[in-house]
């Protein structure tokens, strides 16, 4: 995982890296977040994997998946690694299950005299996918609908696209990925035969001590040009009344369910409409702060809070029912979390989107873009931000 030297006030390393697995918790929806708790409280070690979109079957009895999932990966995986590495300035430090100084030595030399990653050529093939513009800009129109009936307020549409029997270098992707778009919660995962190359620029949750962190990000535009068209554009993503609406109605919803494990009183937006720069757009971005309640679970936190409200929409219960209804492939890992939990519990997690993920035994590719629907979004203009949010790995898939 890597932050790309993005300033922030709440990172607390620049750079980590967990790897060799010493054992793996692996399961669906149902018991998952209850599992993990289990497995921490039995190790109190450091874990790393990943908790996926449809563990809103859990979080949300009665919901269901049943649209394709290409790429499979469990809806929560994680592990506890043999090596840590974290990256601070200058300093590597090197840990991990029974370590001397003489282990992290020969870590770190094994580390320096390693041969450079040789970019292994990729095979070109067809992007596809299950909503073409017209049955894309319908959806829409079909989802404004429902709002119009208050049936929700507003609903992230997401539509995936894939590329079937393609070889790739999954490393050689996340290089690309990361030199192309550099982001605050970049990573690189690998389990078994699934690959992530992620360059998210949105962090789902921390917890670091007794504080807990939501960051969603709703507001997008792209960067210009010059450095006077590019302020301009900063200036008019701040004004813009559909993304502030759409912010608002997130933070809302994020607080929302941060006060289920909070204590009384401690909710606070810390930040509201802040414009944040990437490399290929701008986008708005709040803070919203909690301290949980004496004795909640780190667990309870997260999953009281999943799926994020940046990737789903207002009701939460409702606008589930309806990407089920209207999407047509399953999310997977897409809109989920990855991170890590330490020992004592705390805990950073991404939100997984602007990522490329890839099956190698089935050589199948994909890569998920979607935006915000509300009553008075143009769907035209909300197709171009998925092709917009899409451009980056479009770009090191051709390249």
């Amino acid at each position: 995982m890597d932050n790309n030297n993005y300033a922030s006030i709440y990172h607390q390393n620049e750079a980590i890296l967990a790897a060799d697995a010493l054992d793996v918790l692996s399961c669906q929806a149902g018991n998952a977040f209850s599992s993990l708790l289990q497995y921490h409280q039995r190790h109190k070690d450091w874990l790393f994997g990943h908790l996926a979109y449809d563990l809103k079957n859990e979080t949300f009895p009665g919901l269901s998946s049943q649209h394709q999932d290409g790429i499979g990966f469990p809806d929560l995986f994680f592990f506890r690694p043999r090596i840590i590495m974290l990256l601070n300035g200058h300093e590597v430090r090197i840990g991990g299950w029974e370590m001397d100084e003489n282990d992290a030595g020969d870590i770190y030399t094994a580390c320096t005299t390693m041969p450079l990653h040789t970019r292994q050529p990729t095979s070109r093939g067809l992007v596809q996918s299950r909503l073409d513009q017209q049955q894309y800009l319908d959806a829409v129109k079909g989802l404004q609908e429902h709002i119009h009936r208050g049936d929700c307020y507003e609903i992230n549409f997401c539509r995936e696209n894939y590329i079937e029997d393609i070889t790739v270098d999954p490393l050689t992707l996340f290089e690309k990925l990361n030199q192309v778009s550099p982001s605050p919660f970049a990573a690189y995962y690998r389990t078994n035969d699934l690959y992530m190359a992620c360059s998210s620029p949105e962090r789902f949750m921390q917890k670091h001590g007794p504080v807990v962190i939501s960051q969603p990000i709703k507001g997008t535009i792209r960067r210009a040009d010059t450095p006077a068209a590019d302020e301009a554009r900063k200036k008019e993503l701040q004004q813009n009344s559909k993304e502030r609406a759409e912010n608002v109605m997130v933070v809302d919803l994020v607080r929302n369910d941060l006060s289920q494990t909070a204590q009384r009183g401690s909710v606070e937006v810390s930040e509201l409409f802040g414009i944040y720069s990437f490399a290929q757009v701008h986008h708005m971005i709040s803070t919203v702060k909690a301290i949980p309640a004496p004795g909640v679970p780190f667990t309870a936190v997260i999953s009281q809070a999943f799926p994020m409200g940046s990737m789903t929409g207002a009701p939460k219960l409702s606008v589930l029912q309806l990407i089920e209804q209207y999407e047509r492939s399953r999310r997977g890992l897409f809109s989920g979390a990855l991170g890590y939990i330490t020992p004592e519990g705390d805990f950073d997690f991404n939100v997984v989107i602007r990522s490329i993920l890839y099956n190698a035994g089935r050589q199948y590719l994909s890569f998920t873009t979607g935006s915000a629907i509300t009553y008075y979004a143009d769907p035209v203009k909300e197709w171009e931000e998925c092709l917009l949010k899409a451009e980056a790995m479009r770009k090191i898939l051709e390249g």
